[in-house]
């Protein structure tokens, strides 16, 4: 007998409490105390072999009960439903008008305010008379528990509406800002002759577009004693990403073979939001040299060595990579009159095994059994692609190419303009700390600082160490500099 789901809840009421030995052995009904004799026991649980047993009769009895129970509830579960949409329906409507009647409000200020006819006064108090309207609109009221709490009209209408309050606001904004400038604005009644202005021209020559650039606000707000950090110039095109990392062939090469060639047009406007001079030499051929180390040692294999079991620590890498960088500056320098073959010393001793690392430190790349074939492989493919740059374009190209690099990928480590930023920054969360289980290199804060600025690499592997465990080197946006 199959047993509908709906009934189980009656049909659990109805059994006893204190089930007899009868009604266990399967010889009485638990439902009539009746005994089975020619009916079939229906087995009720917990296993068709065991737990209770009830008959045909009381089982369709309850079944039938149960029915009529639900359905009645149906019913009524309907007729309320029915009720509480015929009340929440004008209630919806009520709220769905108001927002769009505010937001029709919000459309036709935004439409009147560039109007000229209409006075700058007169577009304040509109915005005011918008916002007390919005202001107003309350809460959207909450639907009845019978229908669905997600009601997709009540939040688009409600998003639109802030979205023309935004547009609104802009506008406003922008109409009451260049008003109060251009009333600022001294009457220039000799620029009317360039201008060709009419007979009847104050000598006010009213702007309506200015363009401050991406940063002036920050220098702005700090002649208000506000300081905010200035956001990271954007990230450069994908032609120039896939040139710094000298990476793609057929069309993709060709690319980045057409941009070398204006790479001097290109280049300055890119190096400058870094604080690079393009026409200064040394400041270039830093820069170059941090992109140099960048590129061919500090990215690639390098990374799989780092996290291999025994593999440098932080510390190791700051030291060598500082060394690296004024053997890379060298380089660069002679290969500006020895040409390009003088970059094969930089190669030597950036892919030697058994060089041991600078700081101190006695590991040696030969003691990894990770890349190292292929770690050689990377340092002598990159420097070899600078030294293409410099044979077939120039010297200054080769600069400008790895000097980009390094302002994409290491714009605050050592070498850099940035540089001095990220060890001020340092040092103030040096001295928050307890050096008292510093090393002993770090007792001396002034010598601390003189170092990280000159030669970091001086220091000592110990007392870098400890200093990016520490966190020293780790600026607020979770960046690491070095």
């Amino acid at each position: 007998m199959h047993i509908p789901a709906y009934a189980y809840t009656t049909i659990r009421s109805a059994l006893p409490g204190l089930p007899t030995a009868r009604h266990v052995e399967m010889l009485d009904c638990c439902l009539c105390d009746k005994p089975f004799e020619d009916s079939t026991p229906i087995p009720l649980g917990p296993t068709p072999e065991s737990g209770l047993f009830g008959c045909r009769s009381c089982l369709t009895r309850l079944v039938a009960r149960a029915r009529r129970t639900r359905d009645a509830a149906l019913a009524q579960d309907a007729e309320r439903a029915g009720t509480e949409a015929a009340a929440w329906a004008p209630v919806r409507e009520r709220h769905l008008a108001r927002l769009d009647r505010v937001r029709q409000a919000a459309e036709a200020v935004t439409a009147l305010v560039p109007d000229e006819g209409v006075r700058p006064l007169r577009v304040a108090a509109l915005l005011v008379s918008l916002e007390s309207a919005y202001a107003w609109v309350p809460d959207a009221p909450e639907p009845p528990a019978s229908m669905d709490q997600e009601d997709p009209a009540l939040r688009d209408e409600k998003f639109r509406l802030d979205l023309a309050m935004v547009t609104a606001r802009e506008t406003v904004a922008e109409r009451l800002a260049y008003h109060l400038i251009n009333e600022a604005q001294p009457d220039e009644p000799e620029m009317c002759g360039e201008m060709e202005c009419p007979a009847d021209c104050s000598g006010r020559h009213d702007v309506s577009e200015i363009d401050c650039g991406p940063d002036a606000i920050f220098d702005d707000l700090t002649e208000h004693g506000i300081a905010v950090e200035r956001p990271a110039p954007e990230p450069t095109s994908h032609l120039l990403t896939g040139l710094l990392g000298e990476s793609g062939t057929g069309t993709e090469a060709g690319q980045a073979q057409q941009f070398l060639t204006g790479i001097h047009d290109v280049a300055p406007a890119l190096l400058a939001p870094y604080g690079i001079d393009a026409d200064d030499v040394e400041a270039l051929t830093d820069a170059a040299a941090v992109g140099l180390v960048a590129d061919a040692w500090r990215e690639g294999p390098l990374e799989v060595i780092h996290a291999a079991e025994g593999g440098p620590t932080d510390g190791e890498i700051f030291a060598q990579s500082v060394d690296l960088y004024r053997r890379a500056r060298t380089a660069l320098v002679t290969a500006r009159d020895d040409g390009p073959d003088a970059l094969l010393g930089f190669v030597a001793v950036a892919s030697d095994l058994d060089l041991p690392w600078a700081g101190g430190t006695a590991f040696t790349l030969r003691t990894m059994s990770g890349p190292a074939a292929e770690f050689v492989k990377h340092v002598d493919d990159r420097v070899w692609f600078t030294g293409e740059v410099i044979r077939h374009h120039d010297w200054r190209a080769a600069l400008l190419h790895r000097a980009m690099s390094a302002a994409f990928k290491a714009s605050d480590q050592f070498g850099m303009p940035g540089w001095q930023d990220a060890v001020a920054g340092a040092m103030e969360r040096l001295a928050e700390l307890d050096l008292s289980d510093a090393p002993g290199q770090l007792a001396d804060l002034a010598a601390v600082e003189t170092a990280l600025r000159e030669a970091p690499d001086r220091l000592g592997v110990d007392a870098l160490d400890w200093m990016v465990r520490q966190g020293v080197f780790v600026r607020d946006t979770g960046t690491v500099d070095r």
